[in-house]
């Protein structure tokens, strides 16, 4: 039998009735609010990275091949590549027999000198009574007197012979010359080296640099003092602020490059021999780009989500949590992958560059990167303002 069209609104209101019990039932407390979920983050990155990246290694900046005085056989080799050291500490030994037999000679010289000029003092004493009672002429007296002097001065040079043996003997025994790591090693036990011949290559510890190598024809575009960023391979996407230390005034003969060095933040978290792009800057420091897909319109102007962290919050797993903030942006010609960011952020800041439609001004995110690993935020940059950016 067929419902009649009177038995819908019946049904209708009890769909409507149960549901507000659902809703009711469902709505006693406040809705959590949403938990921090991973999102990409990036630096801004250098506004050209294909024609304007430069690749380098990490070096020391204050490293210096470490070799014996003498030469000899290499008896102990005492640490390797990669060891820290302390100042003085014994890093490789020759065989010591050789300079040990010259310290011996040289105190045996020195002991024959002071028994001449014991002898040639009583001498010259003997004569000088003899002289005062005219019994022996005065130039016997005074040959007396030179045999004595030149006897002193025969002692003075052996005891300068005996320290000299003893320097070497002390030269067999190569040490660091301050606290650092042992970035390379050049010989090992049994051989035998030259005096001079590199045994270690030793990196001091201190300030890190990259080193690069500028074309000839890309030279004119940098000068000392130059801001530039650099990039590590095992750190793709975070990017540290650097500037050129130093520039060769002269090109290797064979690469026909140009040596630069570039200094890095003191305590920047590198290690000697990574491997790192270094991406140029212009004068004005600024050359910033972002990924296409970072950039949000707000009322027809762009915009960026930037990532501020939160003091002392970290999530469960001890990544850290940081807060979304909309802010605008001039930016310059859109290229096919990236856009030139002309003002409103810091090359240090972290920018969302995924998903921008579907946050909001003031979620809370967990920063990942390209390889959806952690990033830890610095809290030092928290609240950076934008008449302080580029």
């Amino acid at each position: 039998m067929r419902p009649s069209i009177r038995s819908f609104p019946s049904i209708a209101l009890s769909i409507t009735f149960a549901t507000a019990l659902l809703l009711t039932a469902c709505g006693h407390g406040q809705a959590d609010p949403d938990p921090p979920r991973p999102a990409l983050v990036v630096h801004p990155g250098p506004l050209d990275l294909a024609a304007e990246a430069f690749a380098g290694d990490l070096r020391a900046r204050e490293e210096s091949p470490l070799a014996f005085q003498i030469g000899g056989h290499l008896v102990r080799r005492l640490v390797d590549m990669g060891a820290r050291v302390k100042k003085g500490q014994v890093l490789a030994e020759l065989d010591a027999g050789d300079v040990g037999l010259q310290v011996e000679a040289a105190r045996a010289q020195l002991a024959t000198a002071q028994a001449d000029l014991q002898l040639a003092q009583s001498e010259r004493d003997r004569y000088r009574m003899l002289a005062d009672k005219q019994l022996v002429s005065r130039s016997q007296f005074d040959s007396r007197d030179n045999t004595w002097k030149a006897a002193a001065a025969r002692v003075r040079q052996a005891n300068a012979q005996l320290d000299v043996a003893r320097n070497q003997a002390g030269y067999a025994s190569l040490r660091a010359p301050a606290d650092g790591v042992i970035a390379q090693r050049q010989a090992e036990a049994g051989q035998i080296v030259a005096a001079g011949q590199a045994i270690y290559t030793f990196a001091a510890d201190g300030d890190r640099e990259v080193q690069i190598s500028i074309p000839e024809q890309r030279i004119a575009a940098f000068k000392v003092g130059q801001a530039v960023q650099v990039e590590l391979w095992t750190q793709q996407g975070r990017l540290i602020p650097g500037r050129i230390r130093e520039l060769a005034p002269a090109a290797d003969p064979q690469a026909r490059t140009f040596a630069a060095r570039i200094a890095l933040p003191a305590g920047a978290a590198v290690d000697l021999g990574q491997s790192a792009r270094v991406y140029a800057l212009d004068s004005a420091g600024k050359g910033m780009s972002v990924p296409l897909a970072a950039v949000f319109a707000t009322d027809g102007a762009p915009a960026l989500w930037v990532l501020r962290p939160d003091a002392h919050t970290t999530a469960s797993d001890g990544a850290s949590i940081g807060t979304l903030h909309l802010l605008p942006v001039q930016l310059g010609p859109y290229g096919e992958e990236r856009v030139p960011v002309l003002s409103g952020i810091a090359p240090s800041d972290w920018v969302l560059a995924a998903g921008v439609h579907l946050v909001r001004e003031g979620q809370r995110i967990e920063p990942v990167d390209g390889d959806n690993r952690p990033i830890a935020l610095d809290s030092s940059t928290r609240g950076t303002s934008a008449s302080t950016r580029h």
